[in-house]
Parts: structure tokens; sequence; C-alpha cells
């Protein structure tokens, strides 16, 4: 076989249309799987998710049910400035879009007001760090009270004019005092004067205090 007769098979028009069939049949299938995909998966259709937060709860799931959304609570947390069953958070996030059946989790509001631990700060903490703390944790503080001791030391910690102890429960709605150190003392407590003991001076006096006692007489003896 001539050279120019073999490379003469590879430009025949049979080969070319079987390799030209061979891609239409690859775009196709590619093509077609695509479309497919985009069906299944609803591609560039989705539902936006409506603001939820501040909304009550019985409210916000006849309006996500409308949409063919589902709602779920997935946990809770307290404002006190919301009413009661109201939504603090949602997620997704209001605007985005999702698929029919998504499920939207929410946060609601606590009608109850959480209560918290006291920590270890009486005895054992400045008063800068008990204020930091405890502002920190939510409570809300009133004026301090200042008592005799070690200036800005805390001494108890008061809710409502009782000393409450580490590790008492306290709503966070109720208002706590420091009592803390002013730097001052009592008179009372000022050094105590001891008075030295008198001791005998140790020297012996020339007469007998004790009276000498004669024995009696014996019996028929005068």
């Amino acid at each position: 076989m001539k050279i120019k007769e073999f490379f003469g098979k590879f430009v025949s028009r049979i080969i070319w249309m079987n390799i030209l069939a061979m891609i239409v049949v690859v775009v196709a299938v590619c093509m077609g799987v695509d479309y497919g995909l985009k069906v299944y998966t609803h591609h560039g259709e989705g539902i936006p998710v409506p603001e939820l937060r501040k909304m009550v709860f019985a409210e916000a799931r006849k309006l996500v049910e409308q949409d063919g959304l589902r709602i779920v609570v997935s946990d809770s947390g307290y404002n006190k400035r919301l009413p009661a069953d109201c939504i603090l958070i949602q997620t997704p996030g209001p605007g985005c879009r999702v698929k029919a059946g998504h499920t939207i989790y929410v946060t609601v509001n606590t009608p109850l007001s959480p209560s918290l631990a006291m920590p270890d700060l009486a005895e054992n903490s400045s008063a800068r760090e008990a204020e930091a703390k405890l502002t920190a944790m939510g409570f809300r503080l009133l004026e301090p009270k200042y008592v005799p001791g070690e200036k800005d030391w805390v001494y108890a910690i008061e809710c409502r004019g009782r000393r409450i102890g580490a590790g008492d429960r306290i709503s966070i709605d109720t208002p706590l005092r420091l009592v803390i150190g002013s730097g001052t003392y009592d008179e009372d407590e000022e050094a105590i004067s001891y008075t030295e003991p008198e001791f005998d001076t140790g020297v012996v006096s020339d007469v007998d205090d004790f009276e000498e006692v004669s024995e009696p007489p014996a019996a028929g003896t005068e």
C-alpha cells in the first residue's frame, strides 16, 4: 500500500461524517443531562424568604406555609422589649431565595426572664471587676452601698435588700446592689491598747501573817 493511499483513508468523507456524528451525539447528551438536572433541581427557581423577625410565631407560620415553606423553632431567647412568642432570629435571612419545602429555623422570645447563677464576686473582687462582669451578664446595677472597709472592695451583693451568695440563681430583670468598702474604718476597729499586769515584787515581809497555834495540853494534866 502506498503512503498516499494510506493517508487517503483518513480524509475520506465517511470517516469525517462519523466523527461529526459522534460530536453531535456527545453535545446532545451533555445538553440533555444539563437540562434534566435543571428540571430536577428547579435551577433558577426560588421562593424569597419573608421577613419574620418581630412577628408572632403563629402569624409567621401561616405566612411561610402559604409560600410552600416550613418553619421550625430551633431555640429560644429573651428580649423584654418584645412580646412573648415573638421571633428574634431566622435562618435563612429575609430575601434569600430557597426551594419549595425548605425549612426556616427561628429563635422565639420566651415569656419568662432567664435566671443566672451568681458568680463568686463578694470578698473576691474589686468594684470595677464586679460591675464589668455583672453588666456583661445582663444585670442592672443600682447605686452601690458603701460600708467601712477597704476602698473599692466588694464585700457583698444585695438583691432586694437581701445578701446573695455565689451560685444563687437570680432573674436577669432583678436589679442588684454592690456593697463596697469606703476606705474608712469605724473607731471601734482602732488598735486595742493593752495594760501591763502588775507582778509581786518578791520581797518577804518580816512579820509573819499567820498566828502560831499551840497544841492543847494532855488529858489529866494542868
